[in-house]
């Protein structure tokens, strides 16, 4: 049910209507069973597979919206279609933009980052934009109006693989119109290319890269100087007509809670935030460096599987240890990537095959089966033989 109303019986409180937050919500009925009360407040009233985006001006995919009212009651969960705006630890109370406010005897911060433009005039690759933004340069650049494009990774960002497949996929669309004189750059801190996946993974993007005509400046910063790029360290210069850069990210600075200077909120290994023991959070929200839904979902299971144990579930929490996974859409063949973050993954592993199950752009252990479940009904929901890797949740 939707209500906008403290909730009668104080239990779990999740902020956030995306993939840490259902993520949080599946696992946590799952591990806590069906009499825990969760509340997940959220304002909007759909969640949109935004992981898909990058493909809709290519036409290989398209963005699925599911409305927050079905989850949360698949899920036993009362849906508050509300923004929080303040946490209050002491009253262990939760307020509302529209005055509602919801006690909680654990709350679950779980509502994602916003982006922020890095580069003045450039096509900024966020969630609200990222569709028409795309579909306009590739327009410009069939007509003829620029043939100099750099993809730019700014300064603080780390999760980079959307811009490496919006590259490589606006080079072959661009060749396949005929028009071989466009010349594409890509302009990274990293290395080499998907630096975060290993050397197997660097190797195998840099050989599609080179397949499709995008360069590739690593270990640079690009600094906008006039009708170019400033490439630091070293002075070099890119002379470009279009840039297309990923936006940089800002935490909440939830007031009430702990916040770094950009605003996102430090947790420990457990979910936990700093300083609080009933207050955790899980996503792009926190101060994990690394913004990418697979990981979120990673962090939710945590947090999900520590909050069950303090309210009496038999499984002992577990620590994140995060593996990071991405399907890399091309144009052609996709490619599934994955390694364990940290070290002990040797070089990181690159297929065109699917290396977890379901084979989805956002790997999880809930959130992932449920929706492929939902958009794939002919589709046998049980993995291949042999598939070890992100377990179908109990019940499936």
């Amino acid at each position: 049910m939707t209500d906008n109303t403290a909730t009668s019986r104080p239990g779990v409180v999740i902020a956030g209507g995306g993939v840490a937050a259902l993520e949080c919500l599946m696992a946590l009925r799952d591990l806590a069973g069906p009499d825990l009360p969760i509340c997940l407040v959220a304002p909007d009233d759909a969640f949109r597979y935004r992981a898909m985006e990058v493909a809709e001006p290519f036409s290989l995919g398209h963005v699925e919206s599911y409305a927050l009212k079905e989850l949360a009651a698949d899920f036993g969960a009362e849906l508050v279609s509300a923004a929080v705006v303040e946490v209050r630890p002491d009253e262990h109370l939760v307020l509302c933009r529209d005055g509602t406010e919801l006690d909680y005897e654990a709350f679950v911060l779980a509502t994602g980052a916003r982006p922020v433009a890095a580069f003045p005039r450039s096509v900024m690759l966020d969630p609200e934009n990222r569709h028409e933004a795309m579909h306009g340069l590739l327009a410009d650049l069939e007509q003829g109006y620029g043939k100099r494009v750099a993809f730019v990774v700014p300064r603080g960002v780390t999760w980079t693989l959307p811009l490496y497949e919006l590259a490589i996929m606006t080079a072959r669309e661009v060749r396949e119109q005929g028009f071989d004189d466009v010349r594409f750059t890509l302009v990274s801190p990293e290395a080499r290319p998907l630096a975060l996946f290993g050397p197997a993974a660097g190797a195998t993007v840099g050989e599609l890269m080179d397949a499709a005509g995008v360069g590739f400046a690593g270990s640079t910063y690009a600094v906008p100087d006039g009708g170019a790029l400033r490439l630091e360290p070293g002075g070099g210069r890119l002379e470009v007509d279009r840039v297309v850069a990923l936006p940089t990210q800002r935490g909440p600075a939830m007031p009430g809670l702990p916040a770094d200077a950009l605003g996102f909120v430090p947790a420990d290994q457990y979910g936990r935030v700093a300083g609080l023991d009933d207050v955790f959070a899980a996503g792009d929200v926190t101060t994990f460096p690394i913004k990418q839904g697979g990981l979120a979902a990673q962090q939710a299971d945590v947090v999900a599987g520590t909050v069950a144990a303090h309210f009496g579930g038999s499984r002992a929490p577990r620590p994140f240890k995060p593996v990071l996974r991405g399907l890399l859409f091309t144009g052609g063949d996709e490619r599934f990537l994955r390694a364990g973050i940290g070290g002990g993954d040797g070089d990181g592993v690159a297929s065109t095959s699917s290396l977890w199950w379901p084979p989805t752009k956002v790997a999880g252990q809930y959130l992932a089966p449920y929706l492929f479940a939902r958009d794939e009904p002919a589709a046998d929901e049980r993995p291949p033989a042999g598939f070890t890797e992100v377990a179908l949740p109990v019940g499936r």
